[in-house]
């Protein structure tokens, strides 16, 4: 990307940095107080029946979480991390919140042997959650690694065609269970980031938080100055209104060199501008994702992001803090 394109500079950009560290996602659950043992003004807990779940018992997905569970109040109290069965999913490295919510909802979630439906249904530690029969772990250490992604993979944690995917990249980085944070098509190069920390990936993800890319596009045929402008202005795609932040051309002598901020994550966004004023995107690459650019990282491989870079991915929100840090690997 040359010096001379410049990102927009809109009411969501700000020069200003991040302000103090998000707390931990869990330190509310880890400040519960324990239950106050009973005496003299404490009533003592009504006992249980003795007896099994029953047949109605055997999916906890309707009514409130504590008339299904199987577990009583006291099995509950006993622990000090207790989670929403959605953030669970998401911290085991299955995927984000919002994913695990249609899995959970789908019946594809059991805990303790029991189908669970609901995404708020409390677990812990100690229960046993699975995937299709599957057993997921909570993550031990948050991981962040950034890939500069080459043509030809997919973005995906395992592909049923056998085809290469961006795991196979990374398959020495690092024992934890990590997962893509977006896509990239197959054809596209660029920055991508893998993550197993679920709250930062569903930051990131959300439109609403306005995460802006930046792509250098090579056309097959030099961009008009009339579709520059239409560009510009803003397309009326077939699945709404395409929006663009900012657009240059790369070279003055070279106009099928275009650079192009975006901040939508709909899918081949950025082809589909091009292509529906009829050019064909000869190469895309992502250069700049979330504030992080792709210096001193070659094609095909990856870097574990810094503390600080991590700590200005988790406060962007709306556009702040997005420009690129300057204390990052160079």
């Amino acid at each position: 990307m040359k010096k001379n394109f410049r990102p927009a500079q809109g009411k969501n950009a700000s020069p200003k940095g991040p302000g103090k560290p998000a707390e931990s996602p869990f330190a509310k659950y880890r400040k519960t107080p324990k239950p106050p043992r009973p005496g003299k003004n404490t009533p003592h807990p009504a006992p249980r029946k003795k007896g099994g779940a029953t047949t109605s018992q055997k999916t906890a997905g309707s009514g409130h979480d504590h008339a299904r569970d199987p577990r009583s109040e006291k099995e509950l109290s006993a622990v000090t991390e207790i989670f929403p069965l959605n953030k669970y999913l998401a911290h085991a490295g299955l995927c984000a919140r919002r994913k695990a919510v249609e899995y959970i909802q789908a019946g594809d979630v059991s805990v303790n042997g029991i189908v669970i439906t609901k995404p708020g249904f409390k677990v812990n530690e100690k229960d046993t959650v699975r995937y299709k029969g599957k057993r997921l772990l909570l993550q031990k250490e948050p991981v962040y690694i950034l890939m500069n992604k080459p043509k030809g993979y997919i973005t995906t944690t395992d592909d049923p065609q056998e085809r290469r995917t961006v795991m196979e990249l990374i398959s020495r980085a690092t024992t934890e269970r990590v997962y893509p944070v977006g896509r990239l098509d197959r054809n596209t190069s660029g920055l991508l980031l893998l993550t197993n920390d679920g709250d930062l990936s569903q930051q990131l993800a959300h439109p609403g938080n306005n995460i802006k890319k930046l792509y250098h596009v090579a056309l097959d045929k030099p961009l008009t100055k009339h579709h520059f402008e239409k560009i510009a202005a803003g397309l009326e795609l077939e699945d709404g209104p395409a929006l663009v932040d900012a657009l240059a051309y790369e070279d003055a002598d070279d106009r099928k060199q275009i650079g192009i901020e975006i901040h939508s994550g709909r899918n081949r966004i950025v082809r589909r501008i091009f292509e529906f004023l009829g050019y064909e995107v000869k190469s895309l690459d992502r250069v700049l994702y979330a504030g992080l650019t792709k210096k001193n990282l070659p094609r095909g491989k990856w870097r574990m992001l810094t503390p600080r870079e991590v700590v200005l991915l988790k406060h962007l929100k709306s556009g702040r803090g997005e420009k690129a840090d300057p204390k990052s690997p160079k």
